[in-house]
Order: structure tokens, then C-alpha cells, then sequence
């Protein structure tokens, strides 16, 4: 299964990026926050349509679409699995790394979870709940082997 990313925005130029909040571990198993920027180009893929902003296309094994409950609110020290984008639909989260740092999601952000081993993350999440799709992505942001 590949994964397209497509941004619309009618503001983006050409080779615009989309930035994207990454959590990963580091050896030492402590977590952090850094982004990641999705090159884009604009492309037509529909010949009745204006072009768009589209990002490359990466390898993505499965989807979940995941409801978590009103009053979830924290989830304590957590990993994941493996790597996941995670799109959120509605609803918010606070996430915390183990370094102290602490960045607020939207909903309609994008977060691309990475700390699979050591300390992990925890996770605030809004009063209401809230609908997640979780894409894994068996080989991270990377491009596919041609």
C-alpha cells in the first residue's frame, strides 16, 4: 500500500514543503521532538482539477481508524509499535518527551510517531473524543526502493 500526502492550500508555490511534528527516540531511549518537511510539488491528477500540492508517495503496511473516548485524558509513558503517521480528525492531544518538551496537536494535524524502545511519550488528550487514523509506515518517511 503507498501513501500520497496532498496539501491544497491555495498559497503554496511550487516545491512548497509540509512540515510534520515528529516524536522519535534517541539510543540513549530518551524521546524528543523535531519536524520533518514533505517536499511537494504540484501536480495535476485529474485532468477537470487545478493542480495541487502532492508529496511523494511512501510505503504504508496498514490503516486503523481509532476512536478514543471522551475523558481519555492522559495516557501515561507510552511507545508505540512502530512508526505511525497519525492523523488527527477532531479533538486534541498534548504530547510530553522525556526531555520535558511539550507541543499541543490541532485537529487536521499530522504527527509522525517514531519511539518504538526507550522512555516514550505521553499523550493529554482533549475532554471530547477523538478520531485518529493510524498509518503504519514500515519504512518511516523514507521513499520506497525504486
Amino acid at each position: 500500500m503507498l501513501l500520497m500526502l496532498r496539501f491544497g492550500k491555495a498559497n503554496q508555490t511550487e516545491g512548497a514543503a509540509k512540515k510534520c511534528l515528529r516524536i522519535y527516540a534517541t539510543p540513549d531511549g530518551e524521546s524528543h521532538f523535531d519536524e520533518v518537511e514533505l517536499p511537494t510539488t504540484k501536480r495535476s491528477v485529474h485532468p477537470d482539477a487545478e493542480p495541487f500540492e502532492v508529496s511523494a508517495s511512501y510505503q504504508a503496511s496498514r490503516v486503523r481508524l481509532t476512536r478514543i473516548p471522551a475523558g481519555m485524558r492522559e495516557v501515561a509513558w507510552h511507545t508505540v509499535p512502530e512508526a505511525v503517521l497519525t492523523v488527527r480528525l477532531d479533538g486534541s492531544v498534548e504530547y510530553e518527551t522525556s526531555d520535558g518538551a511539550v507541543r499541543h496537536v490541532q485537529a487536521g494535524s499530522f504527527v509522525l510517531v517514531e519511539d518504538t524502545h526507550g522512555k516514550g511519550h505521553l499523550s493529554r488528550h482533549s475532554a471530547e473524543a477523538q478520531t485518529v487514523i493510524w498509518i503504519s509506515l514500515p519504512n518511516g518517511l523514507d521513499l520506497p526502493p525504486a
